[in-house]
C-alpha cells in the first residue's frame, strides 16, 4: 500500500469514533500491537530525544524499503509511534521524505495532544525522516 492509502485507511478508522476518549482508547489499543524492537536497540543511541517518555526507534533497509521498529515506556506513546510505523514502514526513503503526514491533521491528533506529547510526535517524525535521509544518502 502507498502512504496515501494507509493514511486514508487510518482517517476512516478514526472517523468511526465521535469522541476523543474513544480515539485515545483506540491509540492505546494500537500501542498493544506495536512491532517489538529487539532488546539490543533499547539503548541511549536509539532513544528519540524530545519525547516526554522514552521512545526507542530502529530502522533497517530491506529491498529498498525502510522497516521501522520501536518501543516506549508509555502506552499512549506506543500507540502514536505505531501509527507512524504503520504509515512509514515498508516505504522507500523518497516516499517517506515526500510525505507531509496530512492524516495527523485530518484525525485531529496534534490538536488533542498535550504540548509535550505534540513535541514528542514531531521528534518521532523527524527521527524517522532522518533515517530516510541517511538510507537515501547511502544509496541503499
Amino acid at each position: 500500500m502507498t502512504i496515501q492509502e494507509i493514511e486514508n485507511q487510518i482517517t476512516e478508522e478514526f472517523g468511526l469514533f465521535d469522541d476523543w476518549m474513544d480515539k485515545y482508547n483506540y491509540i492505546i489499543e494500537m500501542g498493544k500491537t506495536l512491532p517489538m524492537i529487539d532488546g539490543k536497540y533499547k539503548t541511549d543511541q536509539y532513544i528519540i530525544s524530545g519525547c516526554q517518555s522514552r521512545v526507542w526507534l530502529s530502522a533497517e533497509m530491506k529491498d529498498g524499503k525502510i522497516i521501522f521498529k520501536a518501543d516506549s515506556d508509555a502506552i499512549i506513546t506506543k500507540g502514536i509511534i505505531n501509527l507512524l510505523i504503520r504509515v512509514l514502514s515498508n516505504q522507500s526513503p523518497d516516499d517517506i521524505l515526500k510525505t507531509d503526514l496530512g492524516f495527523l491533521d485530518k484525525i485531529g491528533l496534534k490538536e488533542h495532544l498535550s504540548p509535550t506529547r505534540s513535541n514528542g510526535l514531531t521528534s518521532m517524525i523527524k527521527q524517522m525522516k532522518l533515517y530516510a535521509v541517511v538510507f537515501k544518502a547511502k544509496g541503499a
